[in-house]
């Protein structure tokens, strides 16, 4: 009996079926960001990251360009098992040699190499507006900034995103998740903290103004601050959680924007009684939305819970948002997407149906012993048997990717 079969029978005792686990494990898309190659710079400026996030760190081997995001992004999609999208920023525009478009001007042209690239893979495409590293975001306000200039410039990059999302999945054939993310907000206390919001609730109302609902999932994502926008931030997390209930579309919840007392797992099944689909930035958060590598921590493993014992794995949209420059950048994506897969399949052993039960008859006891039982569960062997028939590497895999920073990686300076 080889080691899984020794599991397999193990969680069969629970009610568990393993392979049942592995199978819709397979089939559950996270969406890698690609922002983790390059530390959030982009392609279509050459001045800091600003905005109200931070990136830290100085390991070698930042991307540089798309060739070398991508060929990174491959390396770390070999490493990743699971079924997979990917996440891109606007600013990761591709402009042919000589051009450049401003982000109010940006087409779906500035992204085919992305989508050649999602081809290649047999994978769908998620976007984002950037609206932060670009001039006029300088104020900190962009979408509720009180000169109309300003709003303007960033309501056409909203809109052209809507278009770019649209071609995406109409290309790829699987809808684009399109999330709507500022740093709007003030350093001190502000003496209106209502005229911004009006402001920005009409911003977005004109970028959603016209979009194929079959082919693009609008998101709005709230956070609590940012650096230079300590005291507010105009997209809170009650102005988003409104917006997407008034206006039909996704409340998207990053699990670092919130204050650290709270948990999104438990925001999640409160959110799932009245949204049909809702949408996820995986991280972890430091004191602040710090953006960590994802680990297989509590909270993790709580996201992945109430995802699968609420059967809303077709209703949750996920997709990783970290980006760590102190560390080897492929180790950081592998290691972080990896742990996403790994909590989701431990999610998928749990004895959930027993678990519900002993809550609802107040069998508070037993409960607690099931609970702690299923910890030590042999999750371990089944992981080894889903990456085993997923083809991708198990225990080896760093060894991989420190080849691939001493043959690739070094050169870049």
């Amino acid at each position: 009996m080889t080691n899984y079969e020794s599991a397999k029978s193990v969680f069969a005792k629970y009610g568990i079926d393993t392979e049942k686990a592995i199978e819709t494990l397979a089939d559950i898309p996270v969406s890698l960001h690609c922002w983790q190659g390059d530390d959030v710079n982009g392609f279509d400026h050459e001045g800091p990251l600003t905005g109200g996030i931070q990136t830290t760190g100085h390991y070698l081997g930042k991307a540089r360009n798309p060739e070398e995001l991508m060929a990174d992004l491959e390396k770390v999609i070999s490493l990743v098992p699971g079924k997979k999208k990917i996440n891109v920023h606007a600013c990761y525009a591709i402009f042919e040699k000589g051009e450049h478009v401003d982000r109010d001007k940006i087409e779906p042209r500035h992204f085919k190499k992305w989508v050649d690239f999602a081809k290649k893979y047999g994978m769908g495409l998620d976007f984002n507006p950037t609206f932060f590293s670009h001039p006029m975001a300088k104020s900190g306000l962009t979408l509720s900034s009180p000169n109309k200039k300003v709003r303007d410039f960033w309501i056409a990059h909203g809109k052209a995103c809507i278009k770019i999302s649209e071609y995406f999945a109409r290309e790829t054939g699987i809808p684009c998740v399109m999330n709507i993310w500022t740093g709007d907000g003030l350093k001190d206390i502000p003496a209106d903290r209502m005229t911004p919001r009006l402001r920005y609730k009409e911003s977005i109302d004109e970028i959603l103004s016209d979009y194929d609902k079959n082919l693009v999932k609008p998101c709005v994502e709230s956070k609590v601050f940012g650096i230079g926008v300590e005291s507010y931030t105009v997209g809170s997390a009650e102005f988003a959680l409104s917006y997407a209930a008034q206006k039909g579309c996704l409340p998207l919840m990053d699990n670092g924007h919130y204050h650290p007392t709270e948990v999104v797992s438990d925001k999640i099944p409160a959110l799932l009684c009245f949204f049909p689909e809702i949408a996820l930035h995986v991280t972890r958060p430091v004191r602040w939305d710090s953006d960590h590598v994802v680990l297989f921590d509590d909270e993790t493993k709580e996201i992945a819970k109430e995802i699968v014992r609420n059967d809303a794995i077709n209703r949750v949209y996920i997709a990783l948002d970290y980006f760590d420059a102190s560390i080897n950048r492929i180790a950081a994506w592998t290691v972080g997407a990896r742990n996403m897969q790994k909590a989701l399949l431990f999610a998928l052993l749990q004895p959930n149906t027993k678990l519900k039960a002993l809550q609802e008859s107040g069998n508070y006891t037993e409960l607690l012993v099931l609970q702690e039982e299923a910890k030590t569960l042999p999750f371990g062997e089944v992981w080894n048997e889903y990456l085993k028939r997923q083809n991708i590497p198990a225990d080896n895999w760093f060894d991989i990717v420190k080849e691939y920073e001493n043959t690739v990686l070094v050169n870049r300076k």
